[in-house]
């Protein structure tokens, strides 16, 4: 059983432009108190400026910062899975912290780092 959701940069864009499906599940985790967390390098990913919207969505997410051991998770994953990008390592390392499910637009990327952090589910939104 998931403990929570981690979001990527997809889910944040979904969610900022109030996709049903993200909001869906978004409203089931809530309903079930199970965190959503979203890693500072997605923030930085999909932030580009301020708004309203995007304030109102951060406020309502645990932002998990980047320590060492984060990164390390991430780099293996990238020597393990090559063609990920730095972000998605990212995610799918916090993620495998928590066996939390990862919401994300990106799913065949996804995909193929879940298959090294075998604990991880990923939906699309």
């Amino acid at each position: 059983m998931s403990e929570g959701i981690t979001l990527d940069t997809g889910a944040l864009v979904a969610l900022e432009r109030r996709r049903d499906r993200v909001l869906r599940l978004l409203r089931a985790a809530r309903d079930r108190s199970q965190p959503v967390t979203v890693p500072v390098a997605v923030v930085a990913e999909w932030w580009r400026g301020r708004t309203d919207i995007r304030e109102t969505i951060l406020a309502a997410l645990i932002v998990e910062p980047m320590g060492a051991a984060l990164a390390r998770a991430a780099g293996d994953a990238l020597a393990a899975v090559p063609q990920s990008t730095v972000v998605d390592a990212i995610v799918m390392a916090s993620a495998a912290r928590r066996q939390d499910v990862v919401l994300t637009e990106d799913l065949d990327d996804l995909a193929r780092l879940a298959r090294y952090f075998r604990g991880v589910r990923v939906l699309s939104v």
